[in-house]
């Protein structure tokens, strides 16, 4: 289970490597995603809170990285934030979300990226609930659920 130090920590020092790589050039990623996926995961944009039905979806199952098709997070960690996005207390294995200052907006967040294919997804914060109290608040662009 990831706790906060642990996301510090990766993020300052380095993420573990994950079990595959996916690399695609800008126009590959364009003709394969909407342009609402293209802009919050390829650069790094966001989608407008509450804008999505998958804020309210609590049906058993898996979220996969729209681009790449890793699982990312499984829906018996997805809780109700309310704060408009999808919301996770743990990723589904240690080495599929991957860590990163940011610095934008003239805020300090830590951005979470699928550390396969380097999708930007969103950023975690540590203010979820218990065990973890990790709430990772998520794009739901950048995710599909399994059906």
């Amino acid at each position: 289970m990831h706790h906060w130090t642990d996301v510090i920590s990766r993020a300052q020092l380095g993420n573990p490597a994950p079990d595959r790589r996916i690399e695609k050039t800008p126009d590959e990623w364009r003709k394969q995603l909407t342009a609402e996926q293209f802009r919050v995961t390829r650069l790094a944009g966001t989608e407008r809170a509450f804008s999505s039905a998958m804020c309210s979806l609590f049906e058993p199952g898996r979220y996969r990285c729209v681009c790449c098709g890793t699982e990312l997070f499984d829906a018996a960690n997805k809780f109700q934030s309310g704060s408009g996005w999808p919301s996770f207390t743990q990723p589904l294995s240690d080495n599929v979300v991957a860590y990163f200052s940011d610095g934008s907006h003239g805020m300090q967040r830590i951005e979470t990226r699928c550390n396969v294919c380097a999708a930007h997804l969103g950023h975690v914060f540590p203010d979820g609930p218990p065990p973890s109290r990790l709430r990772y608040c998520i794009n739901a662009v950048a995710l599909e659920k399994e059906k």
